[in-house]
């Protein structure tokens, strides 16, 4: 028993600690765990699991289709009204047992929008009471029938153009929104990572502060500096330990931001790595990847032909003629043998048509309105794609134009470092003002704040890039996946 008790502490020893552990992420690392387990990645999955039943389910519907249909049984009893030769009205009862069953298969004809279909029935009828029985059947062996629309709109040919775009566009938008998911770890991971540096900083610049403190303590005793710079540098230990405090507030609170989108339960260490990707990019080359691969320029595609297939239904609508045609081959008989003998043709051939004489412009007015909706979505559609141009063209130069900031930025934290730690020296031997320190630990701050910004903008641009282009800039190829694997 003691020993169970022993082993159970050690497990709960165990678990604590790996609660507690800290787990230590590259940018790189971050990006792929919120693509495994994010729920926005999740949410982007889902839209692409009901984007594909669409597909497939649109791809069925262009496959024969093949159903069996039957009555097993029907049995009636009841009385109904029969008119006479002269005239006279009596009622009947009607005793009897049906069953029947058919086999139909049907098939879209892509061409012309009509539907091809092929049937095989066989009905039982046992008829009692009244003097009347005994078996009888009806065979139809087979029966082709054509229903064909003429002057219509083929909606077959229409769907064959829009549905592979409406999937493109889904499986696009997929990859768009799992790069989107990046540059959400990207941000969470930099606010986690300027708040650790903004609390680094403040612990340094409050030991700083004790320290200079203590030394203008010391200063004031011996007369050199005024109670005024003693009284300042109190001051400013009181405002170090006031912001360390408030950073860290801040970064447990976007700790628990990243904790929280990555679904992890320890405590993340974000790890910068200094190595980045050395790219320039033409806008023009930018440009093509994104009209070829982003969702919305596949977006822009498939209105415009969904407005141009409004206006072809308005126009149909104007008349309409539709053929019927059915050639098949049945037989009676009180045995399933004699009902497949002697069989006698079928032959039904229909054309109908409905032309309206007077609508009082309606339909004019339906083809009007759809035509007015295609020019306001031609205009929107324009619009959109001149944005888009323009966005990229933004967004590749604030990229091209990031690397140098980012090499300017490290640049003057080096210097404002040094600055300032040869300005703390300078002040403990009297020869700079408190102002003057204040000034340089400001710059110092701000400095390799802005290191971290920059190091993030850059990113950023990088991944936003990918998010519009769907294009991998590194190794020169499209971004891709395995779609079959993951809709399973």
């Amino acid at each position: 028993m003691n020993k169970v008790i022993l082993l159970c502490l050690i497990l709960l020893s165990f678990s604590a600690q790996a609660q507690t552990d800290t787990l230590r992420l590259t940018l790189d690392e971050c990006i792929m765990m919120a693509r495994r387990q994010s729920v926005e990645a999740a949410v982007a999955l889902g839209e692409l699991k009901s984007a594909y039943w669409q597909w497939r389910s649109y791809r069925a519907d262009l496959l024969p289709e093949v159903s069996f249909s039957a009555t097993t049984p029907s049995y009636n009893k009841r009385y109904t009204s029969y008119q006479q030769a002269d005239g006279g009205v009596s009622f009947v009862r009607n005793d009897y047992l049906g069953l029947s069953g058919s086999m139909h298969v049907s098939q879209k004809i892509w061409p012309t929008g009509g539907t091809l279909s092929v049937e095989s029935s066989l009905d039982y009828l046992h008829q009692s009471g009244g003097g009347a029985g005994g078996n009888q059947l009806m065979s139809l062996p087979l029966a082709v029938t054509l229903s064909q629309p003429i002057f219509g709109v083929n909606h077959v040919k229409w769907s064959r153009r829009i549905e592979p775009l409406r999937y493109r566009e889904a499986k696009a938008r997929f990859l768009t929104e799992t790069e989107q998911v990046a540059m959400q770890a990207i941000s969470l991971f930099f606010n986690l990572l300027l708040a650790g540096e903004q609390e680094h900083i403040a612990q340094q610049n409050l030991a700083t502060a004790e320290k200079l403190y203590e030394v203008a303590l010391a200063k004031r005793e011996m007369g050199t500096i005024s109670e005024n710079d003693v009284l300042q540098m109190r001051l400013n230990t009181l405002t170090a330990r006031s912001t360390l405090t408030n950073a860290e507030s801040t970064r447990q609170a976007r700790q628990f931001a990243l904790r929280s989108f990555l679904d992890v339960d320890a405590d993340i260490e974000p790890v910068v790595t200094e190595e980045i990707p050395k790219l320039s990019l033409q806008y023009n080359e930018v440009l093509d990847h994104a009209l070829a691969n982003n969702a919305h320029a596949i977006t822009l595609r498939r209105r415009q032909m969904e407005a141009d297939y409004s206006v072809a239904i308005a126009r149909a609508n104007r008349q309409s003629i539709n053929l019927y045609a059915q050639l098949g081959y049945t037989g009676t008989g009180t045995t399933v043998g004699g009902a497949y003998r002697d069989l006698l043709s079928k032959e039904v051939v229909q054309v109908g048509f409905s032309v309206p004489l007077l609508d009082w412009g309606k339909r004019k007015g339906q083809r009007r309105m759809a035509e007015s909706n295609r020019e306001i979505v031609q205009g929107q559609l324009r619009q959109q794609a001149q944005e888009f141009r323009q966005n990229i063209f933004v967004l590749t130069e604030q990229f091209n134009n990031q690397l140098a900031q980012l090499r300017i930025a490290e640049e003057a934290d080096s210097i404002a470092r040094r600055r300032y730690h040869t300005n703390v020296e300078t002040f403990k031997i009297g020869s700079i003002s408190t102002l003057e320190l204040s000034d340089a630990q400001t710059a110092k701050d701000e400095a390799r704040q802005n290191r971290i910004h920059q190091l993030f903008n850059f990113w950023y641009y990088y991944y936003q890039l990918r998010s519009l282009t769907l294009w991998d800039f590194e190794r020169g190829e499209n971004i891709n996946a395995d779609f079959e694997q993951l809709v399973r």
